[in-house]
């Protein structure tokens, strides 16, 4: 019998500001990973499990989704590539009451994620899951990818994270030939572009990543909110020491609640005297910023950064 058809993937995502990766074979450190604080629990099936271990991760991540997702974490697991051979099966071993969503790798159009969509349905269907209640989240991380990002974004209403990841000589560095630098000039039309595809396809909370160097925490922090000020809302982190620095970077401060609170009292004072725009701290502001301050109270209101 087809379950229940939920409804758009805004109304049942969430804003994670942190996905941390576990390698899917390690029980034990899956076990350990709640403490270390992210907003969301990444099971990796793929680049971090040998080839020896990836049906043992399978089996494992299978028995341990219902029960981490029962205690109340966020878990979404990453399944093996297209070219692996092993995408449906991981899909239906994972697909289980408890688990938030499947980040599809090495996405090179919408034709992967279309047939991964029918394959997350069907395990849906057989696990009396509400159809569509499981998110998937493509990641780009080649060129064909990223040229056809638009197209991907639009291709399942599943789809409430997406963005790029552009690591120091992964995947894409070398599909793209790019050579890593700190700064990140070399990867910000990608990662510009991206979100903005992402954007035009109202997908809610794009998230981006990764920083590979364990030891820089400050130029984590510089990238992190780098791609908070081009307007992702989240990272992919590959370790706990990651966990706080990026959290930190993806929440609105103090300051900007107080400006964002006081900005909407300006704004009703004014409109009780009969005016649309006003001059508040320097700066003309009107309806469309009162709206952006209503839309970033609300997430930070999710955080439980402020009350009601």
């Amino acid at each position: 019998m087809m379950g229940k058809r939920v409804g758009d993937p805004e109304d049942r995502a969430i804003q994670l500001r942190s996905a941390l990766y576990i390698p899917g074979y390690k029980e034990d450190w899956i076990r350990k990973s709640p403490q270390y604080g992210s907003d969301a629990l990444i099971l990796d099936l793929e680049d971090s499990v040998p080839d020896r271990e990836k049906l043992n991760a399978r089996s494992l991540i299978s028995k341990l989704v219902s029960d981490l997702g029962d205690e109340g974490l966020i878990i979404l697991v990453r399944v093996n590539g297209f070219d692996s051979g092993l995408t449906e099966g991981d899909v239906r071993a994972v697909v289980k009451r408890g688990l938030y969503g499947i980040i599809l790798p090495m996405v090179r159009g919408s034709r992967e994620v279309i047939a991964v969509d029918k394959m997350i349905s069907e395990a849906e269907c057989e696990g009396n899951i509400s159809i569509g209640s499981i998110l998937l989240d493509p990641g780009l991380e080649t060129a064909a990818g990223i040229r056809s990002a638009y197209e991907i974004a639009i291709s399942s209403d599943r789809i409430a994270h997406m963005g790029v990841s552009c690591g120091k000589d992964g995947d894409l560095a070398r599909d793209v030939g790019y050579r890593w630098t700190p700064i990140g000039a070399e990867t910000l039309y990608l990662r510009s572009r991206v979100l903005l595809d992402s954007r035009a396809a109202s997908i809610p909370f794009p998230m981006t990543g990764l920083w590979q160097d364990l030891k820089d925490i400050a130029g984590l922090e510089k990238f992190a909110l780098q791609s908070r000020n081009l307007g992702y809302t989240g990272m992919h982190i590959i370790h706990p020491s990651h966990v706080s620095v990026v959290n930190r970077a993806f929440s609105p401060t103090r300051e900007e609640i107080m400006e964002w609170q006081g900005l909407l009292e300006a704004i009703e004072t004014a409109r009780k005297a009969g005016n649309a725009a006003i001059n508040y701290r320097g700066v003309m502001v009107d309806t469309a910023h009162e709206t952006t301050a209503i839309n970033m109270l609300s997430r930070a209101q999710a955080m439980g950064l402020v009350s009601e």
